[in-house]
C-alpha cells in the first residue's frame, strides 16, 4: 500500500480547461482554447468517444513509426477497451486527430494503458501529460487503483515524470508470443 500512497502523492493532475463545459458540434469537450500551432490559434478538443476513425488513428500511429496493424483488430481492441481518450482539432470543418490513448481493465482492480500516441508536431507541448492524467483520472473515478502501462525505453522518463515507477517489488513482466 505504501507504493500507491507514494504514487498518488507524486502525481499532479492538470485541470481540464475551465471552458471544458463548452462543446463543439461533434460533442467533444473544449480542452485548450487558442493553442498556438504553426503561428495559428486552434482549439483542441478531448473526446472519450470510442467511435474513432480507424484510418486516421493508423495515420497518427504512422507519424511516430509504429508498425501498421490490421484495422479489423484495431477496431476490436477499441470496442473492448474500458476507456479511450483522443485529442483533436478542427481544420476546414474537419476533425484532425493529434493524440490517442486507451485502457483495458478488469473493471474492479486493475487497468493497463495502451497505445499512447501524440503526433510529433504536438509533442513536447504538454498534451501527452494531459492525455495520461485524464486516463488516470477516469480510471480513479471508476475506483481502479492499480494502473500499469508498457513503455519503450526512449519514453520511460516521460512516464516517470508523471509518477509511474518500475515495480517496487521487482516483479518483471513476462510475455508469451507464438513461435
Amino acid at each position: 500500500m505504501a507504493f500507491w500512497k507514494l504514487f498518488w502523492n507524486k502525481t499532479k493532475f492538470l485541470p481540464i480547461n475551465q471552458d471544458s463545459n463548452k462543446y463543439d458540434c461533434k460533442k467533444n469537450s473544449l480542452l485548450i482554447q487558442d493553442f498556438d500551432y504553426k503561428n495559428q490559434k486552434i482549439n483542441i478538443f478531448l473526446s472519450k468517444d470510442k467511435n474513432i476513425d480507424l484510418y486516421e488513428l493508423e495515420e497518427l500511429c504512422d507519424t511516430v513509426g509504429w508498425v501498421r496493424r490490421p484495422l479489423k483488430k484495431v477496431k476490436i481492441a477499441i470496442e473492448h477497451s474500458f476507456l479511450t481518450i483522443s485529442l483533436s482539432y478542427e481544420k476546414d470543418n474537419k476533425k484532425k486527430l493529434i493524440a490517442f490513448a486507451r485502457a483495458t481493465s478488469d473493471n474492479t482492480f486493475n487497468a493497463t494503458i495502451w497505445d499512447v500516441v501524440v503526433h510529433p508536431e504536438f509533442q513536447g507541448k504538454g498534451l501527452g501529460k494531459i492525455l495520461i492524467n485524464e486516463a488516470i483520472k477516469q480510471l480513479r473515478y471508476a475506483d481502479i487503483n492499480t494502473i500499469t502501462l508498457f513503455a519503450d525505453p526512449q519514453v520511460l522518463s516521460f512516464y516517470k515524470h508523471l509518477g509511474f515507477i518500475s515495480d517496487p517489488d521487482g516483479v518483471k513482466g513476462m510475455f508469451w508470443y507464438p513461435h
